[in-house]
């Protein structure tokens, strides 16, 4: 997702717009070189017996005994770890919908199967984290900061104290930096990642970004916004910073670009509209922001997102801010923009 050190913004913003740090938000107190694969079974068995460093992108390098067993991370590192067949014991972040459903950033993650130590912004249960006995803490980081994604900032020091940590940065790179990053990661802690299921993964992936390479090279005029709601503003992304956007748009995407002034108010990342100026950019698709702290599409109301060219010939399509970091889960972030592009008509 996608927001940076802007401590000055309220927590809908922070959760809102392609972004997400908000260091200084008020949390609840208590709380493209080549993935290293773990190789043949026998390699993995190895892996898992021996003893297990892994240097983060901190440049923080973790050192322990053994592999990590008992892993709790981010909702979404353990959903993409869950995609390389590696089970943490424990999440936190946005992992259950209000009516009890797996959150799009828990993937298919058996969410029953883990416990959840916090399920929004700023809640992480450090007496549930010490149960689990932790070997590591794994989350993503949008900044340059270290900052650990989710991990409340007034509790972190206590946090830091049961377990070491690993960051995965998702912060101004793109996509596929992240993705060989996670799999290097999934590598150390056992994975195969010479299955014929994390090959096919790859491989689709690579036919997905092909073939949105030559969708956007076909229409270069058709032009897209990223977009999230909330109940009070829009905000429309920039492609800096964010790791999708980054890359759709090395893939050839024409996006709306806000300037960097009108972005400053958030981190960089997005610029803020009222709803009465949400017609600002003229875009003839809309990725809109799919989790589940954001208004969905099909819930807005606001008469001016009606009258949008791209909302009234149907060309909005979902975007994830803070893609799961698998090949297997960012095949259909690559596929949707594609079809939509080989689609779309000029209508703005």
């Amino acid at each position: 997702m996608s927001h940076a050190r802007a401590t000055h913004l309220t927590r809908r913003g922070l959760l809102a717009a392609g972004g997400a740090l908000g260091l200084g938000a008020a949390l609840a107190a208590c709380g493209d070189d080549k993935g290293k694969g773990a190789g043949s079974d026998k390699d993995t068995a190895a892996v898992k017996s021996g003893p297990w460093s892994f240097k983060d992108d901190r440049g923080t390098t973790v050192k322990l005994d053994k592999v990590p067993a008992n892993i709790v991370a981010f909702t979404g590192v353990g959903a993409a770890l869950y995609d390389y067949g590696i089970q943490v014991k424990g999440v936190f972040g946005p992992t259950k919908t209000q009516d009890g459903k797996p959150d799009v950033q828990a993937g298919d993650m058996d969410v029953s199967k883990v416990t959840v130590l916090g399920n929004t912004w700023g809640q992480f249960s450090i007496e549930k984290y010490a149960s689990l006995a932790p070997d590591v803490l794994i989350s993503t980081m949008f900044d340059n900061a270290g900052t650990l994604w989710y991990v409340p900032e007034e509790s972190k020091k206590k946090i830091a104290q049961l377990a070491p940590s690993v960051g995965i940065s998702v912060y101004d790179r793109q996509l596929t930096v992240s993705l060989e990053r996670m799999a290097q990661l999934a590598g150390s802690l056992g994975a195969d990642m010479k299955a014929a299921k994390v090959a096919d993964a790859k491989k689709r992936f690579e036919d997905a970004a092909a073939r949105l390479r030559a969708a956007a090279k076909a229409k270069p005029g058709i032009k897209v916004m990223a977009g999230s709601a909330s109940d009070q503003l829009f905000y429309v992304s920039g492609t800096n910073l964010s790791v999708d956007l980054e890359y759709f748009k090395a893939l050839g995407v024409n996006f709306v670009e806000p300037p960097e002034s009108a972005k400053a108010k958030g981190g960089g990342w997005y610029e803020s509209l009222s709803w009465e100026n949400v017609d600002k950019y003229k875009a003839d698709i809309i990725m809109m922001d799919d989790r589940s702290s954001t208004i969905q599409p099909a819930d807005i109301t606001k008469a001016t997102w009606k009258k949008l060219p791209a909302v009234k010939a149907g060309q909005v399509i979902p975007r994830s801010p803070e893609p799961i970091l698998s090949y297997d889960k960012c095949v259909p972030l690559l596929t949707n923009l594609a079809e939509a592009l080989e689609k779309a008509e000029k209508v703005a």
